[in-house]
């Protein structure tokens, strides 16, 4: 009975996160309009790095069930 409530718990979390983790990085690939954004193509090499750095971590933590530190994106 505890194994259902922890799983319908962890389908509503992933659901709404997931969710609005691909709703922001949708917003993020509204930054490449040139006609209204001014960026350097070494902009656009951080933040897809910064991206993929977060994406491999997730599946580390997916995968070993760990913990990892919080980190602040700056250009």
């Amino acid at each position: 009975m505890e194994r259902e409530k922890d799983r319908e718990k962890f389908v509503e979390l992933a659901e709404k996160r997931v969710s609005k983790a691909i709703k922001d990085i949708r917003l993020v690939g509204n930054l490449s309009n040139k006609s209204n954004y001014s960026y350097t193509d070494e902009d656009v090499r951080k933040i897809i790095r910064a991206l993929d750095a977060e994406v491999k971590k997730l599946k580390q933590r997916f995968e070993t069930q760990g913990v990892s530190e919080e980190i602040v994106f700056k250009l």
